[in-house]
């Protein structure tokens, strides 16, 4: 409950907890934009109606960049901010994983993009993720990149490769693709290579690929550095295969800083959210107020979930936290506009019940949308193979 009486028209503050510092505060700034352009169309379309017209109020606390700092910040957050209803952010698994151990005691209800599975196997009741887990995701996606192929080339991949870095996150992803989605896809991996970064060269890497031919190449590589040789390297030695990355990592703006467009030509890559279809003009503003050229995971998610404690505030007509948190746990509002696929719902774990995910693919130095179809900004195009 909050902790002072409060009026009718009085602002009701939601929490946004990212990273503001250290070297993760791009992705902080981008959660941020998303957020305030979501507050500002939630209090243009009239604010809260049910109670009495009361506009959404921003408050923004830095996470750090280490999960210790983001511990602390959640207990300052809470303790600055009594009359919070509602947070969202975090950004990494890691950090959303301590805050939500303080939001819980708080009866705070979070949202977050954050993926990993752990986060809603703990039995919390206020924490709800509006993205597919990692779990999820290469399920998910695996199928989908197999029809796309299908569509557009006319032929089923029978044949895949792995580039990968050694990193935690890379490394279960592939796990879970070779513990079993592979072979239900009838895909035979012909070629996994794992490397540490810094990666110094690629050439035995894309040598191998260049010798095994195989109809796809996942590539998982999280640093911007090693996923430049590596694209260099196959257009030096014109290695044409379908290239599938995973996360945004691949299309953030910054990497137009490290290389050329043309490199990254017909990349794709399965991301947990990307704006799509139907938001062109919230694309266009987003680039006229921020200068962000395109809308990330980061900044669609924000905004999306402005519009989702919207309709949560509506439903329960309450300033009060917990009465927030059980509408939430038992709302139905229908099927998802601001994330892709399923409705905005959440099963007792607190996961959005049908989350998919959108693929998305680099076309003349812009990441658009190629999937969902409903969604899409463009169709994937297929790179002919030699």
């Amino acid at each position: 409950t909050t902790a002072t009486a409060q009026t009718s028209g009085d602002p009701i503050q939601i929490g946004l907890i990212a990273p503001f510092s250290g070297i993760y505060a791009r992705p902080g700034q981008v959660m941020k934009m998303g957020a305030e352009l979501g507050i500002e169309d939630v209090n243009a379309a009239g604010g809260i109606q049910c109670l009495g017209g009361a506009p959404l109020e921003l408050k923004v606390i830095d996470s750090g960049d280490s999960v210790e700092k983001a511990a602390n910040a959640a207990q300052r957050m809470v303790a600055d901010y009594p009359d919070l209803v509602g947070a969202t952010g975090s950004y990494l698994s890691s950090f959303t994983l301590a805050v939500t151990e303080v939001t819980e005691r708080a009866d705070l209800p979070m949202l977050t993009l954050s993926y990993s599975d752990l986060i809603t196997e703990r039995g919390f009741k206020n924490i709800f993720q509006t993205s597919a887990t990692s779990g999820a995701q290469a399920e998910i996606a695996l199928p989908i990149i197999m029809d796309l192929a299908e569509t557009q080339s006319g032929t089923r991949p029978k044949t895949v490769a792995v580039i990968t870095d050694n990193t935690a996150a890379s490394l279960s992803s592939v796990k879970r693709m070779k513990d079993g989605l592979f072979a239900d896809l009838g895909l035979e991996l012909v070629s996994e290579e794992v490397f540490t970064p810094p990666l110094a060269d690629a050439t035995a890497l894309v040598q191998e690929i260049r010798q095994r031919k195989p109809d796809l190449l996942f590539f998982l590589p999280t640093v911007i550095s090693d996923s430049k040789l590596i694209l260099e390297k196959m257009k030096e030695f014109r290695v044409a295969v379908p290239t599938i990355s995973f996360g945004i990592a691949i299309a953030e703006p910054e990497v137009l800083n490290t290389m050329q467009a043309d490199l990254l030509e017909g990349v794709m890559s399965a991301v947990a959210n990307w704006g799509s279809a139907g938001q062109e003009e919230l694309i266009a503003r987003l680039e006229q107020v921020y200068g962000e050229p395109w809308m990330t995971q980061n900044a669609i998610s924000t905004y999306g979930d402005m519009w989702l404690f919207k309709d949560a505030l509506e439903e329960s007509c309450s300033r009060d936290r917990e009465a927030l948190g059980d509408t939430l746990r038992n709302l139905n509002a229908g099927p998802s506009k601001y994330y892709p696929g399923g409705t905005l719902s959440f099963d007792d774990s607190g996961r959005r019940e049908g989350a998919s995910l959108t693929i998305i693919q680099w076309q003349n130095g812009v990441p658009l949308t190629v999937f969902p179809s409903d969604l899409a900004m463009s169709d994937a195009v297929w790179p002919t193979q030699n």
